[in-house]
């Protein structure tokens, strides 16, 4: 298997036979994607649009007032956290103990947990991080789960916990059902002995502004009855990536509280879902956004008309939201064309199926894949070449999932 810092033929998109190739081999900025070491598919960055949205969420985060902890389960790529906390990241929100521990180990200073902790030995982990000066609070939304952490605080020498109270909304996900629910949860939890550092939610899956705004007003109640309890300036965090606009309105410059947006998909945004609901269509005096991710996948097959068969599928990019938008196309002789109306319908594990309409795609051409929901973009791959516009390879990304 690769070693830090190598690369070899055990690497999806790498084409690499003989001896592990050190990384600054890959990442020099003098090949190119079309003929060096690399295969198809393959998945690619573009730098110029990590650049740009990293830089744009970070200016928005700050003139709203809000600081900015960017959700890592959407790339669990190091170089990204860096260069999201060098642009001013508070710090980087994590979904489970297990990510928690690799941002650890990747030199992550400050984390947002945001679930629920039940597994014993990830608490006590948490309770000597915290202990020895990590800054590592997480979720609650149950008796059980402060009571799981009390006991660990209990088990780890000078050990301690800091907890957000989570507010959900009845029918949605985790967290408790009601702002009086999470106000008493508090309570509960500082009686147990935990640092109550604030409460936190998830605003995704409600329908609509109105919706979203309402629940935010859930959320700056339960922070008041925090403030009650906890000493110093309660966290009041919320934020998914398509009602960022909403929890500034409500949230930003809150005053006598700490405000965190956790938006995550940002990072290389996509050409689907979040390209038609993120908040910069409704605000675009306030910035954009560009797709960063490509997939670049050859067509194996035209066994009919209006139809050709390209080798990525299933394993190699996201369906869960939208299909894969064929974006252009490269020739065997290099020239590059428009897909015109050509569109995936369909994806096996390992082949799409595109209707060509019209287009003219021919066997071992190249097509350039936008894909929809880079959540399930970046666990499909270890390992992500980044390129520059003209896709030279500039550097290299690891993921760990």
């Amino acid at each position: 298997m690769s070693g830090l810092g190598t690369f070899d033929g055990f690497d999806k998109g790498l084409w690499l036979t003989g001896d592990a190739v050190p990384e600054a081999d890959l990442a020099s900025g003098g090949l190119s994607l079309f003929d060096g070491p690399f295969t198809y598919p393959v998945m690619v960055a573009r730098q110029s649009a990590l650049d740009a949205n990293i830089a744009t969420m970070a200016a928005y985060t700050r003139r709203h007032g809000m600081l900015f902890a960017p959700h890592g389960k959407t790339s669990m790529a190091p170089k990204l956290f860096a260069a999201q906390l060098a642009a001013g990241a508070w710090g980087i929100t994590v979904a489970t103990p297990n990510q928690a521990l690799a941002a650890r180990n990747f030199g992550v200073p400050r984390l947002l947990l945001a679930n629920e902790v039940l597994d014993p030995r990830a608490l006590r982990w948490v309770a000597a991080q915290v202990r020895d000066g990590a800054e590592l609070p997480f979720y609650v939304d149950s008796p059980e789960g402060v009571a799981a952490a009390a006991r660990a605080v209990a088990e780890v020498p000078g050990g301690r916990l800091d907890v957000l109270v989570e507010l959900g909304r009845p029918g949605g996900r985790t967290g408790c059902r009601s702002a009086a629910e999470a106000a008493a949860l508090a309570r509960t939890a500082a009686d147990a002995g935990l640092g109550v550092a604030g409460v936190a939610g998830y605003e995704g899956g409600l329908p609509d502004a109105d919706a979203v705004t309402a629940w935010l007003r859930d959320l700056v109640a339960v922070g008041d009855a925090v403030a009650e309890i906890a000493p110093g300036e309660p966290i009041v965090s919320a934020g998914g990536s398509a009602w960022f606009d909403a929890v500034a309105a409500v949230l930003g410059g809150l005053p006598d509280r700490t405000v965190i947006l956790r938006s995550g998909a940002y990072v290389s945004h996509d050409d689907g879902y979040y390209r038609r609901v993120t908040p910069f269509v409704r605000h675009p005096d306030e910035g954009a956004l560009d797709g960063a991710l490509d997939v670049w996948a050859q067509v194996l097959s035209a066994p009919e008309p209006g139809l050709a068969i390209l080798g990525a599928g299933r394993r190699d990019v996201p369906f869960d939201l939208d299909l894969p938008r064929p974006r252009g196309i490269r020739g065997a002789d290099g020239t590059v064309r428009p897909a015109g109306a050509m569109a995936v319908v369909k994806l096996d594990d390992q082949h799409a199926y595109a209707e060509t309409r019209g287009t003219d795609v021919r066997p071992g051409d190249l097509v350039r894949l936008g894909i929809s929901h880079p959540c399930t973009a970046f666990d499909k791959w270890r390992v992500i070449p980044v390129v520059d516009d003209a896709y030279r390879v500039t550097d290299v990304l690891r993921t760990y999932f």
